[in-house]
């Protein structure tokens, strides 16, 4: 939804805007070519990979970090307001394709799941490590599988035998609890579960909203495509109340009172047309919101 994303952003030549999630670089090559000589990019992408696609472009600078620092990284550029946040939430393509990486539920690969592998706890740490009550609440919170806990049993079984290391250990370890039809379904929550607890995703998540809104300017808009429902319900209910709860908060005469403007009243989901060349889109939501203009806090 590359096209949607630069549309629902409004962008201005001279403008400065953030790509939090760099990747393979698609958005931020786009967003430069509707810049001005005056506009600047700033990217963000804790994945060291990354580095690899870094644009060579006065106007651009990568900088190696979770986009949970945002905030404290644009001071260091010099930067306290901007324009516009892009966010492609999610898992990159490379990341998937590259099996050592553990992302794929299709290949035999180290269970890692880290996207930045500076940190020191892998997706092997926790499977191994955390007791039955504690995976099953990280299978049920974060990969919302009806049968956590017959997973969680199942895994902490096979690891007394032996240490679940790679990503077929675990697809092995759980194979009686994958229902007949739906076998790669669940493998994905039960990967993304994992995931998200490595990388500490949805507290990262919320930290560069918070901070987004902050930075931007008054009309400033931010961009947010995720992939699952816990990732969208929070960008849903942070652009609609500027809280993760969703409760609308009102002033003395009762009108809500909120930092953020909702730009796409219904959600925006990837055309037959992108789905056809990338199927890979067929989960992605897209928000996007306006900064009030209410004044910026005191940065």
């Amino acid at each position: 939804m590359l096209h949607e994303t630069l549309d629902g952003l409004a962008l201005r030549p001279d403008g400065i805007y953030v790509d939090v999630t760099f990747g393979g670089g698609g958005h931020s090559r786009a967003l430069l070519a509707q810049l001005g000589p005056e506009g600047r990019l700033y990217a963000f992408d804790q994945d060291s990979d990354a580095k690899a696609n870094a644009i060579d472009d006065c106007r651009f600078k990568l900088i190696n970090e979770n986009f949970r620092h945002l905030k404290s990284y644009l001071r260091l550029e010099g930067v306290r307001i901007v324009d516009g946040i892009v966010a492609d939430l999610g898992i990159s393509s490379h990341q998937i394709d590259v099996a050592e990486r553990g992302f794929s539920t299709r290949m035999d690969g180290a269970l890692d799941l880290r996207m930045d592998r500076r940190s020191p706890s892998t997706a092997t740490d926790l499977v191994n490590s955390l007791e039955e009550e504690d995976l099953k609440r990280i299978l049920k919170m974060y990969g919302e599988l009806p049968n956590a806990g017959a997973m969680a049993k199942a895994i902490c079984a096979a690891r007394r035998t032996k240490a679940i290391e790679t990503t077929t250990e675990l697809k092995e370890a759980v194979s009686r609890h994958l229902p007949r039809g739906y076998e790669n379904k669940y493998l994905a929550m039960l990967f993304q579960s994992l995931r998200i607890e490595v990388n500490g995703e949805l507290e990262a998540l919320k930290d560069m909203l918070e901070q987004g809104c902050e930075i931007l300017r008054e009309g400033g808009r931010m961009a947010v495509i995720s992939y699952h429902s816990l990732e969208d319900r929070i960008v849903k209910n942070f652009f609609k109340t500027g809280n993760f709860d969703g409760e609308e908060s009102k002033d003395f005469y009762g009108n809500r009172v909120a930092p953020m403007k909702v730009v796409t009243r219904k959600v925006v989901t990837a055309s037959d047309a992108e789905l056809a060349e990338n199927p890979r889109a067929r989960s992605a939501k897209l928000r996007v919101a306006e900064k009030c203009r209410q004044g910026n806090k005191d940065l």
